[in-house]
């Protein structure tokens, strides 16, 4: 039985992967055009996993959604610890 009292390692997204800051630039921009709000839309994506939060304008839609939710949550966390 493993000790409860170790620390887990967390490890998320794949080399060939498309870069997730990339992807969540273009995506930001997209909806800025479109007249949204990327991060409401964005939480409304990562919290309930339905892509519709964002706009399939300049295929932001599709972009994203090559890119697991863990990994895009792995970047803002990434970005702002960071800064």
């Amino acid at each position: 039985m493993a000790n409860m009292e170790e620390t887990m390692m967390f490890r998320v997204g794949t080399e060939d992967a498309p870069k997730a800051s990339v992807v969540i630039e273009e995506a930001c921009q997209a909806m800025r055009e479109k007249g949204y709000n990327p991060i409401n839309q964005l939480v409304g994506y990562l919290l309930s996993g339905d892509p519709t939060y964002i706009t399939s304008y300049n295929n932001a839609r599709s972009k994203i959604r090559k890119i697991e939710r863990d990994e895009l949550l792995e970047e803002f966390i990434r970005s702002y610890i960071e800064k």
